[in-house]
């Protein structure tokens, strides 16, 4: 279990410079850009780079073997660089120079962000990946919150500060990743034979279609949340920016609070039926916050969807490598990161779309849509998520 916290340290890097991101990187963009959806478009450069290069770079760590391991090598290119990009996007002088830094440093991150989550079921055995999944997400939550609690204040201070705190914590945790995690020693996945191919055709059965589906569509919805809330937060009720960013805290907060016990319910009751709860609740809390225009009750319904969403998120990828075989987890991995960035490519220009056209409220009721489209593609998966649904030992052909 200690292992598991150490991995943590990787996907809290990554979490922290999402957050700050996707929390501060709008204004940037807003002092440039009048229409919101160029605005969501603009946020989804990231996942043009994930939707190409992670699933080829997953794939292709299954089958790295060096001396530092199969994944580290990734890390220990991609973090520093990422670090570099990181800093200089709030020194920006200009329009284009600002867009060059985000796609560098969404080109540093796509490097190194499959090999780092596919660290953890390489190696935590199958029956422990979704409890250790909850603790991952765990510091992944207190980096959100730290993100838009503490981020907000620097970013008050100055619009750089955040930014710096970010690169100096993604170098902390590569040198903390680089001297306690010792692959080739504690992996309980052999690495693969060099004649064995993994082919994507392979990966895709009824199954992991379905689940595929349903992660896109609740992707859909919370990306599109994520990347436009500060501006919803203050255009249409007229937060400043530091408290509309803020808010976010407590999504992010109550998110940490339930990871761990959402690990536990998707051990206990199958991670299906415990993603169902949060797909439902989550689809009342989106349907609800456009009748909210207090503040208070605003927080409250951000902390019940941080719930909601921890029931969503800490199943969601243990379940798509349950499904399929050891040897091919970090394809796995980029094919569930494939998924969650179409969604996260299509849905910030089309909900600033609609935005531009209805309003600032319809945000969340396209969101609350999602939901539901996600729980139809989840009701199609037959599997209950307990247990690994192919042997690891068997012999995979492309279908």
């Amino acid at each position: 279990m200690k292992r598991t916290w150490l991995l943590g340290f990787g996907f809290f890097s990554i979490s922290i410079t999402w957050a700050l991101y996707n929390g501060f990187v709008p204004f940037f963009l807003d002092n440039y850009l009048s229409s919101t959806a160029l605005i969501g478009f603009m946020m989804t450069i990231d996942n043009y780079f994930a939707l190409f290069l992670q699933p080829w770079i997953g794939s292709r760590s299954d089958k790295t073997d060096t001396r530092f391991g199969r994944r580290m090598p990734y890390l220990l290119f991609g973090m520093p660089l990422a670090a570099v990009f990181v800093i200089l996007i709030p020194l920006h002088t200009s329009f284009v120079t600002l867009v060059l830094f985000m796609v560098l440093m969404n080109l540093a991150m796509s490097i190194y962000r499959s090999p780092t989550i596919a660290l953890m079921p390489d190696l935590t055995p199958e029956a422990q990946r979704t409890k250790a999944n909850g603790i991952i997400n765990f510091m992944g939550g207190i980096a959100g919150i730290l993100a838009y609690g503490v981020g907000s204040i620097l970013y008050d201070a100055d619009k750089s500060y955040p930014f710096i705190a970010a690169a100096c914590i993604t170098v902390i945790c590569m040198a903390i990743l680089y001297r306690t995690v010792n692959e080739r020693r504690d992996s309980v996945v052999p690495i693969a034979e060099e004649k064995v191919k993994i082919r994507w055709r392979g990966e895709l059965d009824r199954t992991t279609v379905m689940l595929l589906g349903a992660i896109f569509f609740w992707f859909v919805s919370y990306q599109g949340v994520e990347a436009l809330f500060t501006l919803y937060g203050e255009h249409h009720l007229g937060l400043s920016e530091s408290a509309a960013a803020f808010s976010l805290t407590f999504f992010s907060l109550f998110f940490v609070l339930f990871a761990i016990p959402s690990g536990w319910l998707g051990n206990r009751y199958g991670k299906k039926r415990t993603i169902m709860v949060g797909v439902c609740g989550l689809f009342l809390v989106f349907a609800v916050v456009p009748l909210v225009e207090s503040l208070l009750l605003l927080r409250i319904l951000l902390a019940l969807g941080g719930i909601f969403w921890a029931c969503i998120n800490i199943n969601s990828y243990p379940f798509i490598v349950s499904t399929g075989e050891e040897r091919s987890i970090g394809t796995r991995t980029g094919i569930y990161y494939l998924a969650s960035s179409l969604a996260a490519i299509s849905s910030p220009p089309l909900l600033g779309l609609v935005i531009d056209g209805f309003g600032y409220g319809s945000l969340f009721v396209c969101a609350a849509g999602g939901m539901l489209l996600a729980l139809l593609f989840l009701s199609l998966v037959k599997h209950d998520g307990r247990t690994s649904g192919l042997p690891s030992s068997r012999n995979s052909k492309a279908v």
